[in-house]
């Protein structure tokens, strides 16, 4: 496990190898911490354990909340999730910054699973992405919530909480969400730690005073603290905005994916119930994976899944000419992506070639 400088701070990376190394993949795109959380939950009979997992769930409605006025529920065996990293700072997160009062989602993307179940489309939207935000009500008061043109993505989960961001994404998109998941700072921390850590191997060193990571060049285990160091990582990648830590994110979900895979939980039931008290503590479905048997069946249907067969790209993007800090979705290149979806076709690699998105250098910084 690696050390934290005395008084700093800062998180330290050992450097330190497994015998047998994991292997490694360029990096893509997709962000979900939880998909792969998630995946460990399914089968191996937890049967005698569901009680105790079920009063670890949060769950929303979110079909009693928006209604009947969403896009068509096509039923082709295909699937779409919108799962986001809630990045709120109070309780046992107020450490990574200041309360403001509401949550902000600090990592989105629409995961989309083919109807056969043996591939996958992720995509991220970036936080800062200027959209037209769909009325929404908030999730506290119950209040409406006015439209609002040029509106942060982020901002939807902000005011209106799960419901306003799934509206939000099918109003951009399109498409209906199938389900709903989202993980908080904590939560992913000991779940990384139940696994025994993430192996990760950086081409040049990551030195960010934000997210309090320092890295040297080299393999490295990252354990809970250090994971998360990383996904929040922005300042020492690319031009230093959030579509470099997109990238990064991504990279760091295929490997995680790939350590699910090797670890041998399935041989250990103590392992097994570890990782998935972890994973339940740490999220918040919709209800219709609300249980743990639900949730199971939902895994269960993704473990054909891996890091080879999961595309991952960020929505097309460009900086806005007014805000250098902000991005606007490419509409033509966007439609291009949400089609693909909508079809159960994978997506062109035209539709993301001229985009910011793909510019954030993080195959530069890790493997």
């Amino acid at each position: 496990m690696s050390e934290q400088s005395r008084g700093t701070g800062r998180i330290r990376g050992t450097g330190s190898r497994r015998r047998k190394p994991t292997r490694r993949h360029r990096a893509k795109v997709i962000a979900a911490w939880t998909v792969a959380g998630v995946v460990v939950v399914g089968g191996a009979g937890l049967g005698y354990a569901y009680m105790a997992l079920d009063g670890n769930l949060s769950s929303i409605d979110i079909d009693a909340k928006l209604g009947t006025d969403r896009p068509d529920d096509v039923d082709d065996g295909s699937q779409d999730i919108l799962v986001l990293g809630s990045d709120s700072r109070s309780g046992d997160n107020g450490k990574y910054g200041q309360d403001e009062g509401a949550a902000r989602s600090d990592t989105a993307m629409v995961v989309h699973v083919d109807k056969g179940h043996k591939s996958a489309s992720v995509v991220s939207i970036p936080r800062d992405t200027l959209i037209e935000r769909p009325a929404c009500e908030s999730d506290t008061t119950g209040d409406p919530v006015p439209a609002e043109h040029r509106a942060m993505f982020n901002t939807a989960y902000e005011v209106g909480g799960p419901a306003c961001a799934v509206k939000t994404v099918e109003s951009m998109s399109g498409i209906r969400m199938d389900h709903y998941l989202e993980v908080d700072f904590t939560g992913f921390k000991k779940l990384i730690d139940e696994l025994g850590g993430v192996e990760i191997t950086t081409k040049t060193a990551i030195n960010d005073s934000k997210s309090h990571l320092d890295l040297e060049p080299g393999t490295h285990t990252l354990n809970g603290e250090e994971s998360l160091g990383l996904v929040r990582t922005r300042k020492s990648v690319g031009d230093g905005s959030d579509l470099g830590r997109i990238q990064l994110q991504q990279a760091f979900i295929k490997a995680l994916m790939e350590q699910t895979k090797s670890v041998g939980v399935f041989s250990s039931p103590k392992k097994l119930f570890g990782l998935a008290d972890a994973a339940t503590k740490a999220i918040t479905t919709d209800s219709g994976l609300g249980s743990v048997k639900k949730l199971s069946g939902f895994a269960n249907g993704l473990k054909g899944l891996g890091a080879d067969n999961v595309h991952m790209v960020t929505l097309p993007v460009e900086y806005d000419p007014a805000d250098p800090n902000r991005v606007l979705p490419q509409e033509k290149a966007g439609r291009q992506v949400w089609a693909a979806l909508q079809h159960d076709r994978p997506i062109p690699a035209s539709a993301t070639e001229k985009s910011a998105g793909d510019k954030g250098d993080a195959d530069q910084v890790v493997e």
